[in-house]
């Protein structure tokens, strides 16, 4: 009888050992799955590279199309045109204050308007004939075009331009990349700019609100807090 119980016990622990769990071999697995304190941060991390991987997806974003049309491999997004009362007040704010540099300016007479054309490009490069200057500058992303109808700088008149962010709301900001967030609001404090949100200010921290000459609004981040300011919504 005890033998046979013995050989029993033996052959219920070799049949233990065959169904126990393989041994994990990375350290840095064994740790997420065996440290009880942090057991459920590995289902968090695959979760959040699925939820990353997915939420910019077609299934997810009705009517969106990730197979770009062939006729359209060469397009991208060049300007965004605000129209302005005083050129001479916008072009200080934007180039002193702001850093950008004037690329070309193109002035249509018999319309009464002029187009001033902005940006963080090196103006260094740009061609000395006027007509090569247009192209070259038509073929940089992402520049401010300040649109001037001639005489509303003088007319007591002119009450200015909407600036989306009253009612009717409709157009709301430009964003601009800086180096420091913090440290580019205290600049723009210690020149008078006007706030619309400081980096401290409301619920989400780290981003910044300022008002051109003309009240538009322009957010301003850097891409380090913006990244952990807006985490919890990228997921």
């Amino acid at each position: 009888m005890a033998s046979s119980s013995l050989t029993a016990t033996s052959a219920f622990r070799r049949l233990a050992t065959t169904f126990q769990r393989p041994r994990l071999l990375n350290p840095l697995i064994t740790h997420f799955t065996l440290n009880p304190k942090v057991f459920n941060q590995p289902r968090r991390f695959i979760s959040t590279s699925i939820a990353m991987a997915a939420k910019e997806s077609a299934d997810l974003n009705p009517g969106l199309h990730t197979s770009v049309d062939e006729a359209t491999k060469g397009y991208f997004l060049q300007q965004t045109m605000l129209r302005v009362k005083d050129p001479k007040v916008s072009l200080d704010f934007y180039s002193r204050i702001m850093g950008m540099s004037l690329l070309k300016r193109l002035d249509f007479e018999d319309l009464k308007f002029t187009l001033y054309f902005l940006g963080y490009e090196e103006t260094s490069s740009a061609p000395s004939e006027a007509t090569e200057r247009t192209a070259w500058t038509f073929g940089h992303k992402a520049l401010l075009e300040l649109t001037h109808n001639w005489g509303t700088e003088s007319d007591p008149d002119f009450k200015g331009y909407h600036n989306g962010n009253s009612e009717p709301r409709g157009f709301g900001h430009i964003g601009v990349t800086v180096d420091d967030v913090h440290k580019a609001c205290k600049r723009f404090e210690s020149l008078g700019v006007e706030f619309v949100k400081k980096p401290d200010d409301g619920k989400i921290k780290d981003i910044a609100f300022i008002k051109d000459p003309d009240g538009y609004w322009i957010e301003i981040f850097d891409t380090t807090n913006i990244a952990k300011t807006t985490a919890h919504a990228a997921v």
